[in-house]
């Protein structure tokens, strides 16, 4: 019985996930959150912050907002997405390198998937449910087939 609630729930997740470009604004809000811990590093790791500082905070800050932003907001996507881009290629020159690359390539990847995300385009179907799929159509026309033929042979 507990396993019903947590389905429909896992359902509605799923659903609320499906109309927005979720992984898009995920790595995003990631890759800000990942600068900013960045710059929380000790001074020995800490290579430079840049533009007195203010600029090494604001942009992974604002790439953090963009990502929210992006996954409650989808139907701005597209702009969100291209100033995420360029925040995050920003990072490089005012944040540790980007968060040591790993801030920069998930802004920058979580910006192109929110960017090539079309909201109009059918769900994937898994490579399971394919194979299910076309077995259960061959298995079909095999059984039509043999029916036809059996037909075929009682009418002689």
């Amino acid at each position: 019985m507990p396993d019903r609630p947590r389905q429909g729930a896992r359902a509605g997740f799923s659903g609320w996930r499906a109309r927005r470009p979720f992984w898009g604004g995920l790595l995003l809000a990631l890759g800000g959150g990942e600068i900013l811990l960045t710059e929380k590093a000790s001074l020995k790791v800490v290579m430079h912050i840049g533009m007195q500082g203010l600029a090494g905070y604001l942009l992974p800050t604002v790439m953090v907002i963009l990502g929210l932003l992006i996954l409650f907001n989808p139907s701005q996507r597209l702009f969100y997405s291209v100033i995420g881009v360029l925040l995050s290629l920003g990072t490089w020159l005012t944040s540790n390198l980007g968060g040591f690359f790993v801030g920069l390539l998930l802004g920058a990847t979580g910006s192109c998937l929110t960017f090539g995300w079309l909201p109009e385009q059918e769900p994937r179907v898994g490579r399971r449910k394919r194979r299910k799929l076309a077995r259960a159509a061959a298995t079909g026309a095999t059984a039509s087939t043999g029916a036809m033929t059996e037909g075929a042979e009682g009418a002689a």
